[in-house]
């Protein structure tokens, strides 16, 4: 590296040269400096960084982090970490040495944001400062896992808030048709509730649909992206995990509702969404349609819920509902343990008819 002064800007830059990961030399510089000291101690930092030294600054780290775990995350996830990094983490370790922060320090940071409250005079949710904290430990856990870092001060100093349990609210089919009914004005809105509450799937999937993701002639539609709005942008991601990609079937009146609201559609390509709007209508539908019926105000995603535990109330197996819906592992399909129907009863009967047939072969 070299430190120079630009006598046109009377700042200073540094040029830096480094070895990337596959061997080849490379050269980048970094202007503006106000002193050669700063230029200095940021060549410094640079050298540390290079050559993974825990003693480099944690913000440092954590643009090694970045390079390590962005590329492997949903562009919707990351943009969620990033905001938690850039507006609770780094203000209050950004310069601290990786290696010197401990448990205590955690501790303290912890305490400053239970303190903290928003705009609206409230403070932080539970589950949103043990959201906060899981952060930091991932961040110290990359570190020890990849870079030598001895512990990680974040798990040892233990956790910050808790997980809320959130009440899960359902549509009884009654509820849900007669919702539906206000939404006949609006077909956009009416079908979109329609694929919502007959197929289960999530908003994102919903709103990702086009015509070409329905065979109408086998009544399946195929599941294969999500939608997001992120930075103002129409973004078109991967589903949630790789058990969301899947081909389920829809009932005979739900294709021919799709069929009938394609025909409608003028000018459509088999690569338009179908759905062309955002999370923001469907909430601002959902208000509209349960203030004119008086049906129980659920979140959209609740309509999901509702799907499931009608597929639960006509008796298919957890396993079943579970490839219907995507569900990554069947273990969040029992988190609905509580509306499978008791089967001691039915086992037990099915048991004895099973004996006395027995019984009557062993007779004759």
């Amino acid at each position: 590296m070299a430190v120079y002064k630009d006598e046109k800007t009377n700042t200073w830059r540094v040029i830096y040269r480094y070895t990337d990961w596959t061997g080849v030399r490379k050269q980048t510089q970094k202007r503006g400096f106000a002193t050669r000291r700063e230029a200095v101690a940021w060549e410094h930092e640079q050298i540390i960084k290079t050559e993974s030294s825990l003693d480099m600054t944690f913000g440092s780290f954590v643009e090694l982090y970045v390079a390590d775990i962005k590329p492997r995350l949903r562009e919707n996830t990351w943009e969620s970490k990033e905001h938690i990094i850039r507006t609770k983490i780094l203000p209050y370790f950004k310069n601290r040495k990786l290696a010197e922060i401990q448990a205590r320090d955690v501790v303290a940071w912890q305490n400053t944001l239970l303190e903290q409250v928003q705009p609206n005079g409230k403070p932080y949710s539970p589950t949103y400062l043990k959201t906060l904290h899981n952060q930091l430990s991932a961040i110290f856990n990359h570190a020890v896992k990849y870079y030598g870092l001895r512990n990680n001060p974040a798990r040892i100093a233990g956790n910050m808030g808790k997980e809320e349990s959130r009440e899960m609210l359902f549509w009884t089919t009654d509820e849900y048709k007669r919702f539906s009914e206000a939404m006949l004005d609006k077909p956009m809105s009416f079908y979109a509730f329609e694929v919502l509450y007959w197929t289960g799937m999530r908003e994102g999937e919903l709103l990702a649909l086009t015509p070409n993701d329905f065979d109408l002639e086998n009544k399946t539609v195929t599941i294969n992206k999500s939608y997001q709005r992120l930075n103002g942008q129409d973004v078109i991601t991967p589903p949630k995990t790789p058990k969301s990609n899947r081909v389920i079937k829809i009932p005979d009146f739900l294709a021919e509702e799709i069929e009938e609201y394609i025909k409608g559609l003028y000018g459509i390509s088999d690569k338009d969404r179908l759905f062309p709007f955002t999370k923001n209508y469907l909430l601002h539908e959902m208000d509209r349609g349960c203030k004119e019926t008086g049906v129980k105000r659920v979140r959209i995603h609740d309509i999901r819920h509702s799907h499931i535990s009608l597929l639960i109330e006509m008796g298919f197996s957890a396993v079943a509902i579970a490839d219907r819906v995507g569900h990554e592992s069947i273990d969040i399909t029992y988190h609905y343990a509580h509306l499978f129907p008791s089967t001691q009863d039915a086992m037990v009967e099915k048991l004895s008819m099973i004996n006395n047939t027995e019984e009557k072969k062993d007779v004759t």
